[in-house]
This record gives C-alpha cells, structure tokens and sequence, in this order.
C-alpha cells in the first residue's frame, strides 16, 4: 500500500505549515472521556489568545489545578448523584453511597455483544441504572461546569450554544459503541439547537478515535520528531482502559500538510486500570489470612498509594530488590512480616510486583505494538507514545529495549497525557480535514437474496429457491459495502447494490481478511438494521399512483460512509443523496 506525497522529503514540518482555522469566531470544545481519567477540556477560537488551545485547570473539589479529574460519579442509595469527579472520588465511605468508576469499559465491543463478556473487577452499577446512564450523567455534570468556566474566563465571546464538540472514543470501539456514546453526549446537552429552524446542530457533534487525534497534535509537534513528508509515524495511545494503535504518513504541500491512516486501527483492553486491578488481587491474595485490611475502604486505600506514588515511578527490573511500602488504612493487626505486613505498612518485593502486576499488562502493550508493525509493509519512522500509561517508566523502558532496533525514533511528548485532547481541540480549530484517509477496521455487509449462479448451484444447492416470477433466487449470500482493510477518503461513500420496495435491512460485520461468499463461510456480527425509507424517491412517488397487482419496482442503492470511528448509511438515486438511513443498533 503506497499513498504519494507531494511535499518536499528534505524540509522537517512544522506548526506554520498549517493551515489556518476557516472560521473565526467558531469554538472548539474537545473531552477526551477516559476510563480512568477524563483529560479537561480545550477551547479555543482564532479570535481567543491568537488561535491557541486554552484548558480548564480549575474543577469542583480542589483548590489545587489539574488537567484531569477522575471519572467517577457518587449515587446515594436512591440513585441521586451526591457528587462527581474529583469530590466523588475522594468522598470518605458512607452507608448506602455507591460509587461508580471504570464504567466507560462496558461499552468496549465484547461487552456489548456480551453482558458474561464484562470484566468481573469491574464496580456495579447502581440500582436501575446501565453504564450509559452513568455516561450522561457524568457528561451532563462536566458541560455544565466547563461551560460555566469557559464564559467566566471569555465572557460574551464565548458562543457555546454553536460550538463544535469533539467527542474521543477508543480505537477499538466498533460503531454501536460509538453511536451510544453519541446518544449519551446528545442526552447530555452537550450539543443543541441554538436557534429555530436550527436543523443541522446534532452535526456539531463530532466523534473521533483517539489515536487520530493524538495523530493530529503530534503531526503539529513535528519539529520534535524531525518528520518529513512521505514519512509514516506509529502513535500508542495507552490510557488508563485502553491502548490503541494507529499508523500515519504525513503527505500533502506543506501549506496544507494531511496524514493519512496507513493500515487497520487497532486496540485492546490493557491499560493502567488493569496495572491497578492485579495490584489489587495481588494484595488480597497477600492478605488473605488478615481480612481486616480487606474491607473496602483498606483496599481502595491501599490502590490509592500504588496508583500515585508507585504506578508511573516503578523501573522493573532494577527495583526488583526493592520494597515498595503501602501504610494500611486500618491500624489493627499491624504485624505479620510472613506476608509483609511490617509495623502498619504493607511491604512488597518489587520483583513480586513486576511478576505478578506489571509484565503481564507490559508484555500485552508489546505485543499490540508488534502486531501492528506487521501490518504495514513501509518502515516506520517514529513510534509516539500519548496517554497517562505512556508516562510509565517501565512501559516506556521496555518498549524502548524492544524495538529501538527497527524504530528510529521512539519518544513522548512532553505533553503526552493530553495530546488526545489537544488533537480533537487542533482538528476542530483547522476548518478541514488534517486526516484525509481511513482504514476499514473490518467488513461491513448485508445478508442477501440474489438470482443463482452456476457457482451456486455447485456449492449451495440448499439455498436455491424459486421466486414467483420462476426466477431461481439464492439465498443467505452475503453483499460487501466495504472489506476489511479498504482505504477510503474521509466521507467517501461507497455504494452497493439494487434493492426493490420499502425494507429494513439488516448490516453485519466481519473482522476476518477472507472474502465470503455466504453467510456459513465464517464469522459475522450482526451490527444494526436499517430502515430505509423509499417515500422521498421519485421514482416511488410515481409508481404508487399507479396501480399495480403484483407490486412495482424502483431502483436505489445503499451508501456507507466511513469515518475514524463512525458509520453513517445513505440512501441514493441517481447518483443523488435522498437522506440518511436509520440505524437500530442490535442489543
């Protein structure tokens, strides 16, 4: 796969070799929503400080600044928030109060299709509420808050009822989980119409993956990666649930530099919550004869020592002769140096935290990586490491040790915990589309009736039917939209096959490379029905004034657009765009 570049190969990029925003006074409001943290907003115009991405540091529960709060809602026993973000999380036990993190993790692809798929560490949710409700609240308490910041800082020029909002979602969501997070952010208000007849404003909306928008921020750090035209960068977005993976080339004039996406996105549940989740079962197996320091408050404490002080520090194996002391929340039973329980601390061998904690996630962040150079039959130039996990000493040792040999260039950015948020904020701001091609993550096809072949005749003679008009018909063929690994220009529609009378169709995917012919040649997930509605086409219109017995026939096709981390189907005739399918995604 080769995408030409038209720029100079000797010249080193840099941020002026960006365009500048189209549009004024428009603002760009960017939430990098994390499992584990949420990266605060950023904002910005051409009209507020010169073009420059500004950020909220100031959040309910601190008098201290942070450019992230913990994902984290308090409900009381009825269900009723108490408290979110940084006051939830650091609110003492009490009786009835249910707190409720990591809850991001069960719209991940597996969980959907699945509910016995859900991670068993994960909290409960509370009574009468699913993870997306604790979504829109948790949304809906943020925008009020940042919005509220925002006009205090900006005062009138701020617009925010015509912002864009750039919304990020993980790499390896799959469209269903990224349309659900769309309804979440809708539910929240995040976007509305600003006016009457304001007809376009759920457009405001705009979802991308998060390795494309630390691809945009990094691309404008290109003086610190020494980049050139035609070079292809890999970025390692590892957060806090998640680590995805994605590979760019960087083409297009320097006036108006693009990258674009250079194989299949890829991601996996391996993040630094799941570091924390093995600490944990780590402790209670240490513990296991001393259940007064199992309680939940004593284990909340004892993970909140290890993901502060330990986490990001810990080295690997030149602490392995180290211990690594963590004070008990409860001051009874104090001592057992059998298991590590020294005076009111808790004492563990950094070689049993290495073993037991840290290489199993490590060596799944290693191996996401090798699979994703195997991919791409071009050198990569760079491998750009964003995301709170990234700040790992030891993830950031062992990659290094791994594939410095193939990889000239392995770096973080000195702002690497929020280049997702700043790229979202960057894409807004540019007016157009900085990343000009995407990889199709996987096939997307539909279930079939087609006039039989010799083929078929030969290999499904069980699936041939005879319609009315005597016609052998095939059935259970599968029609592709889009294979797996097909390159598309951003919002390219493809567009498929003739269809007659009003349907609702039915759309599945695929994640295997091999082309099917019918529906029992691998596997398939069935993704969303769609309601297609044939009232609007002329051609409709005029056969239904007359009348016809045996039912009528007009032709139309099926579209599908394909963005970074969202589907869109259109209905088209005559080469004209007649509306937007309706998803009903599957449950």
């Amino acid at each position: 796969m080769t995408v030409t570049g038209r720029g100079s190969a000797n010249k080193p990029l840099s941020q002026k070799d960006f365009a500048a925003p189209s549009d004024e006074g428009k603002i760009s409001v960017s939430i990098d929503f994390g499992t584990y943290l949420t990266r605060l907003f950023a904002y910005g115009s051409s009209r507020i400080a010169a073009g420059k991405v500004q950020q909220i540091l100031n959040w309910p529960g601190s008098f201290e600044t942070f450019r992230k709060i913990p994902t984290c809602m308090l409900y009381d026993e009825y269900g009723q928030i108490i408290s979110w973000g940084i006051e939830a999380k650091n609110a003492t036990p009490m009786g009835g109060a249910i707190k409720c993190e990591w809850f991001k993790l069960f719209l991940e692809p597996h969980a959907l299709r699945d509910e016995n798929a859900v991670d068993p560490r994960l909290p409960s949710l509370p009574t009468g509420k699913q993870a997306l409700d604790v979504i829109i609240d948790f949304l809906r308490c943020l925008w009020a808050y940042a919005k509220e910041q925002i006009t205090r800082e900006i005062g009138a020029v701020a617009d925010l009822d015509s912002a864009d909002v750039w919304l990020t979602v993980p790499a390896a969501w799959d469209a269903r989980g990224c349309q659900m997070m769309r309804d979440a952010a809708i539910a929240a208000e995040l976007v509305h119409a600003s006016r009457a007849g304001d007809a376009t404003w759920r457009e405001r909306l705009r979802i991308i993956t998060e390795p494309e928008a630390a691809a945009v921020h990094c691309a404008y750090l290109t003086d610190l990666h020494k980049l050139r035209p035609n070079q292809n960068f890999m970025i390692c977005d590892a957060g806090g649930g998640t680590v995805d993976l994605a590979v760019y080339k960087i083409i297009g004039m320097l006036s108006n530099l693009e990258i674009a996406e250079m194989c299949a996105r890829s991601g996996a549940n391996c993040g630094s919550l799941f570091l924390d989740l093995r600490f944990r079962e780590l402790v209670k197996t240490l513990l296991a004869d001393h259940p007064v320091h199992l309680d939940a408050g004593s284990l909340a404490y004892f993970q909140h020592n290890f993901s502060e002080a330990t986490k990001m520090v810990y080295r690997g194996e030149a602490d392995d002769d180290k211990m690594f002391h963590f004070t008990c929340f409860n001051t009874d039973d104090p001592h057992d140096p059998t298991v590590g329980l020294v005076h009111g601390d808790l004492a563990i061998p950094g070689v049993l935290l290495r073993r037991e904690v840290f290489d199993p996630v490590v060596h799944e962040v290693l191996e996401l990586i090798e699979e994703q150079t195997k991919k791409i039959d071009q050198p990569v130039h760079a491998l750009l490491l964003v995301g709170g996990f990234s700040g790992s000493e030891y993830l950031f040792q062992r990659v290094q040790a791994r594939f410095a040999s193939r990889i000239s260039v392995i770096s973080r950015p000195s702002d690497c915990d929020t280049a997702t948020l700043r790229g979202a904020a960057q894409y807004g701001l540019a007016g157009r589309a900085l990343v000009s091609s995407v990889i199709a993550p996987q096939s997307y096809m539909m279930k079939v009736k087609l006039p039989a072949e010799p083929e078929d005749q030969l290999k499904r003679p069980a699936y041939i039917r005879t319609n009315d008009a005597g016609v052998p018909i095939c059935e259970n063929r599968l029609q592709y939209l889009v294979a797996k690994g097909a390159i598309l220009r951003k919002g390219e529609l493809t567009t498929i096959f003739t269809l007659d009378r009003i349907f609702v169709a039915t759309l599945y995917t695929s994640d295997t490379d091999k082309i099917m012919r019918y529906t029992d040649e691998g596997e398939t997930t069935e993704l969303c029905q769609w309601t297609v509605d044939l009232s609007v086409l002329p051609s409709f219109q005029e056969s239904s004034t007359v009348s016809h017995p045996n039912g009528f026939y007009t032709e139309f096709e099926l579209g599908l657009e394909l963005d970074s981390a969202e589907v869109r189907g259109v209905l088209v005739h005559d080469g004209q765009d007649w509306g937007r399918v309706v998803f009903d995604y599957r449950t």
